[in-house]
């Protein structure tokens, strides 16, 4: 069975064809990172307009390199949330419309749980339930237990901001420009990630996150060096590094203990990492130090492509919920736009 995926919920348009929720023979994703680059962050409405202007061709490539025709595609599946309303409004109504003039079935993905299957795509073997996802991305982190496809349990989640926005503000702070996972990483390979001494934050939920503070500290100890108004440029280089590598480390270290409490507590079969914070190398080595002696399978996306926002995952997690119930997805409807994280 062949789904075409759909996923515009912040500033990549994305369309993908996968084969059986494993196969990727297309994954077409159109980047805005360069427009938004010049802002430091995401301008919902510049984001939105480039998804109207590439919608279309991306479809079209995606159709192309999968050497498919329509007659190929067996269902759509597409994100109406969460995301940004502007950004979403695209790639629904967009699928909507596919759906009603093909006669084609059409799934709505959720995002945070389209994540997920990025660790499904491009993999042979067979993945053992239940399995403890760590989703990690821009605007969310999440614990969640996957009994089985479409049977999940939401253990914590994001009391503030997520890792990957936190990754995003730190950079700022430090001059290190947008995205900010990739700046930060760069920049603390070559520091020193026990410099300086950042908080892990404390919660009535243990398997919640909260990341404000730590950003927030980051901001003050900067401050306290360089004064309220300081600017950027003007920070020491070794200083920069040092505070990059010590945040990226706190961060990883903070995610792995909620991660491993987590499991400690539910005993799953596997672990998952997924999201755009899931290709950040440090985070990895952490994940794998800490569960290596537990001999637990730790898995995490085959490609980075598979971690950031992408329409392959979404494609991936259409496919596993078609088969859990086809004749809920037989009759066409519209798929409306929404910012609700609940699933």
């Amino acid at each position: 069975m062949r789904i075409l995926g759909i996923e515009t919920s912040c500033d990549e348009t994305a369309v993908a064809i996968v084969e059986d929720g494993k196969t990727v023979l297309s994954n077409t994703i159109a980047s805005q990172i360069d427009i938004h680059k010049k802002t430091g962050g995401v301008v919902p409405e510049v984001a939105a307009r480039e998804h109207i202007l590439k919608i279309i061709p991306t479809i079209e490539q995606s159709l192309h390199d999968a050497h498919c025709q329509w007659d190929d595609i067996d269902a759509i599946a597409a994100v109406p949330g969460p995301g940004l309303i502007s950004a979403l409004i695209t790639g629904a109504l967009t699928a909507s419309t596919l759906a009603l003039i093909k006669n084609k079935p059409l799934i709505p993905v959720h995002h945070i749980l389209a994540h997920i299957y990025g660790n499904w795509c491009d993999r042979d073997e067979k993945i053992q339930f239940p399995v403890l996802v760590l989703t990690v991305s821009g605007g969310h982190n999440d614990l969640i237990l996957m009994e089985d496809h479409h049977t999940f349990t939401l253990l914590g989640q994001s009391r503030d901001d997520a890792a990957g926005e936190a990754f995003d503000k730190v950079a700022k702070i430090l001059g290190l420009g947008y995205p900010g996972g990739p700046a930060i990483q760069k920049e603390a390979a070559h520091g020193n990630d026990h410099a300086l001494l950042l908080p892990k934050a404390t919660l009535d939920n243990p398997f919640d996150f909260s990341f404000s503070g730590l950003k927030t500290a980051v901001l003050y100890e900067v401050q306290s060096k360089y004064g309220k108004h300081f600017d950027p440029a003007d920070l020491d280089p070794t200083f920069v590094r040092d505070m990059a590598a010590t945040f990226q480390q706190t961060v990883a270290e903070t995610l792995i203990e909620t991660l491993f409490r987590a499991y400690d507590h539910h005993a799953p079969k596997e672990i998952h990492l997924a999201g755009g914070v899931s290709a950040n190398t440090v985070l990895r080595d952490h994940a794998q130090t800490v569960f290596k002696p537990y001999n637990i399978p730790l898995r995490y996306p085959k490609k980075t492509q598979y971690c950031t926002d992408n329409a392959a995952m979404v494609a991936s997690c259409g496919y596993f919920f078609y088969q859990k119930n086809p004749k809920g997805y037989e009759s066409w409807r519209t798929i409306m736009p929404n910012a609700d994280f609940t699933f």
